[in-house]
């Protein structure tokens, strides 16, 4: 299957447009797609996007998907395991990597100051 992304070279982003609220998520948790596109109902795709959450935003639940993800935390702050308050987790700082597979449970997350990540998500190859 070939990979649904184009050759794009070195351009500066647009930090301030194109940013949407990802489906289930908070509205202070927006993502901006950088390149390709996931059909996870055919489990096909690959993407790279840019996640940001604003300061004090947290996810209540854990999270789990059937694709592939790496995700790089660029700058501010990330807990991973809070509870449904916001609280408790174990807090992680810029220049930390996570790599997940299909099915693995991870989160919910928390920001106290806000952050960028950088992630990538994919399906395997069939």
């Amino acid at each position: 299957m070939p990979v649904n992304k184009t050759h794009d070279e070195f351009h500066t982003l647009d930090m301030d447009a194109g940013w949407e609220t990802p489906p289930g998520y908070p509205s202070g948790i927006k993502q901006k797609i950088l390149s390709g596109a996931l059909d996870e109902e055919n489990r096909a795709g690959t993407r790279t996007r840019l996640l940001r959450f604003d300061p004090g935003v947290f996810t209540t639940a854990p999270f789990v998907h059937e694709y592939w993800e790496e995700v790089f935390l660029v700058s501010g702050d990330l807990t991973v395991g809070n509870d449904v308050n916001g609280e408790g987790g174990e807090s992680f700082q810029p220049f930390t990597y996570a790599c997940r597979p299909p099915g693995a449970w991870h989160g919910p997350f928390r920001s106290e100051k806000g952050c960028l990540l950088l992630e990538i998500h994919y399906f395997d190859p069939v």
